[in-house]
């Protein structure tokens, strides 16, 4: 079978890491998949912000388990090493599925490369609070970007998860 056609059956959610760090050349495979991601008129709108400083992670996680409404010990990153952030600029009119491919692409890449990943919600709602916008400033990214989501990577702590059975009557042909 096909190498891609073979990781986009076989690609799954992982949500149980091991705390490990990956190597930098890992991760800089899975963002430069994200990069060559297609996107409205060639643009290549959306930016990567890539997290493997503990601290900010962690605080990202807090702010993203506030937003969730789960217990204050719960990890919506679950334990995962890296965080991906990907935004993209809010004036773009195909900013949030330019985005969503980025993401896509990456979580693609990191199953090719025998490394787990997982697309987390709530970056919208991080980055449009003072809080975020703070972490942004901080950075120096400036504009009106908005959170797409979290591409979160590491090592898988755990059996990888089965491929569920397709659902039916999900195409519809016309000739």
């Amino acid at each position: 079978m096909n190498e891609v056609l073979k990781a986009i059956k076989e690609r799954r959610s992982i949500r149980k890491y091991k705390s490990d760090m990956l190597p930098k050349e890992i991760i800089d495979k899975v963002i430069e998949s994200g990069l060559y991601a297609a996107s409205g008129k060639g643009q290549q709108s959306p930016i990567i912000i890539s997290v493997t400083n503990k601290e900010l992670r962690d605080k990202l996680s807090k702010m993203n388990c506030k937003i969730g409404g789960w217990k204050e010990d719960f990890d919506p990153f679950y334990n995962a090493p890296v965080v991906l952030i990907v935004l993209a600029p809010k004036d773009w009119p195909t900013y949030i599925y330019d985005g969503s491919l980025v993401i896509g692409n990456m979580m693609l890449a990191a199953h090719s490369l025998n490394i787990g990943s997982c697309w987390i919600h709530r970056a919208k709602q991080e980055f449009e609070s003072e809080e975020g916008k703070e972490i942004l400033k901080s950075l120096g990214i400036e504009g009106e970007y908005e959170g797409i989501g979290y591409c979160v990577l590491g090592y898988i702590d755990g059996n990888y998860p089965n491929i569920p059975a397709r659902k039916q009557n999900r195409v519809y042909y016309i000739d």
